[in-house]
């Protein structure tokens, strides 16, 4: 702690010699003139006895002053001395807290500066060492990168491995790795190595398997961009897929997205599947099948999806949407189902659209629930339908649908009655409308609705 600074003292000096010797002589004097007035009075006594008893008296308070005068001097050079002890022990006391401070201050000063060397050197020392881990970094994913662009295939496999073990021990480099192994899957295979689709194989497992809550190693933040990759039995089972993008992408083989998340859009725009698997999948973001090609089985059972655009798409092989919800409109317009498909107890909270589309076998929508509006206007309808117990609970227009097969209302409930002007059905075929609808008859083939 600082020590305050002292005040000025006066400078002390020294008492010169004869002031002493003059202190003296003034007590001589003052006893002096004391014993001479007091012996005149002696002498002017009238009686001897009385007289000389008086100069007794006199010599005797003479010598008292004398003697008290020189007390009052030694006492007062004794007081002095005293004064002059303290104010110099005061003194002794000021200069060494002055001096304690300066240590003090001298030890603080010491103290900063060597701390701060510390810190400057621990500095230099941990941007040494960062460095010297981002070199070691840098040539470790160069290497991989290297190694991945061997022409031997068993080599490409060691580079895979290299990329994944370097992204598991350093989580800042996760995204950079995934977006090489996505550009690497994006290029086209060689067409001269048939060890390459175990590669691609490889690839995608090391993508997927860190996309996987239930993992210890989980890559969160992991987005893939796959646009227009072809891959190979592609497993995306219970995987948290960010802005996932795979439009154009080519999926030879089964595919599966069962159980996966989606956090932002799930987008296969354009993409040709084989057999797919969307069963129990919830997303936070729309689902974009646009122009999609399915060549083999879709199942899309308990999905929970914000919303569906599924225009233009061809489904070749038997679909299913058992039990799956819709938050947000969702559209499959002009959409071609080549078998059947079922929407059987599936639930669209937002809008519905199915205008041209083609259902070139079964439809089957029963105990489906329509919250808001559906409209199947232009729909082709080549096989028997049914919307037996379905609850329409926003307005429904089926105008201008064709309806060739079979067609059954049974039990379904609507809130206002549906709109079917112009809609055709055949003739030949059992059919159970809704109560109030109004069937004329065309020709000998169709059957005409029309709105009351």
């Amino acid at each position: 702690m600082a020590v305050d600074e002292p005040r000025t003292e006066r400078e002390l000096r020294v008492m010169p010699w004869w002031l002493v010797l003059v202190g003296l002589l003034l007590s001589v004097a003052l006893g002096w003139l004391v014993l001479a007035l007091l012996l005149g009075e002696a002498d002017r006594a009238s009686q001897p006895d009385t007289r000389a008893t008086l100069r007794i008296d006199a010599i005797r308070t003479g010598l008292t002053v004398v003697a008290g005068t020189g007390g009052g001097l030694a006492l007062l050079l004794a007081a002095r001395r005293q004064w002059i002890t303290e104010r110099a022990q005061r003194h002794q006391e000021i200069v060494a807290a002055r001096d304690q401070a300066h240590r003090d201050r001298v030890q603080a000063h010491a103290e900063t500066v060597a701390e701060a060397a510390q810190r400057h050197q621990d500095r230099q020392s941990t941007a040494a060492e960062h460095d010297a881990a981002e070199r070691r970094l840098t040539e470790l994913y160069t290497r991989a990168v290297e190694l991945l662009g061997n022409d031997s295939a068993a080599v490409r496999l060691g580079g895979l491995h290299a990329l994944e073990r370097l992204g598991q021990d350093n989580p800042a480099q996760r995204p950079t790795i995934v977006a090489v192994l996505c550009a690497y899957l994006r290029m086209p295979a060689p067409d001269d190595e048939p060890r390459e689709t175990e590669v691609r194989r490889s690839a995608q497992r090391v993508l997927t398997r860190h996309l996987r809550a239930d993992d210890a190693a989980h890559w969160p933040e992991a987005r893939l961009d796959l646009s227009g990759a072809r891959l190979v039995d592609f497993d995306a089972t219970g995987c948290t897929l960010v802005d996932a993008d795979f439009t154009g992408a080519v999926f030879d083989g089964a595919t599966s997205f069962a159980a996966a998340t989606t956090r932002g859009p799930l987008r296969l725009g354009a993409a040709v599947l084989g057999d797919v698997v969307f069963d129990g999948l919830a997303t936070d973001g729309g689902v974009v099948l646009d122009d999609a090609r399915v060549a083999g089985r879709a199942s899309f059972d308990g999905a929970d999806l914000t919303g569906l655009s599924c225009r233009r798409s061809r489904f070749a092989g038997p679909t299913s949407f058992h039990r799956a919800t819709f938050h947000e409109p969702s559209s499959f317009d002009a959409s071609h189902f080549a078998d059947g498909v079922r929407f059987r107890k599936a639930t669209f909270l937002g809008g519905l659209s199915m205008e041209h589309t083609e259902f070139a076998g079964y439809a089957g929508f029963r105990a489906a629930r329509f919250a808001d509006m559906a409209l199947f206007r232009w729909a082709v309808f080549a096989a028997d339908v049914t919307f037996e117990q379905a609850r329409f609970e926003g307005a429904a227009t089926f105008g201008r649908a064709r309806f060739e097969g079979a067609v059954r209302f049974d039990g379904a409930r609507f809130s206002r009655p549906p709109l079917v002007d112009q809609a055709r059905a055949a003739a030949g075929a059992e059919h159970s409308w809704p109560a109030g609808t109004t069937v004329e008859r065309l020709d000998d083939e169709w059957l005409l609705l029309v709105d009351r």
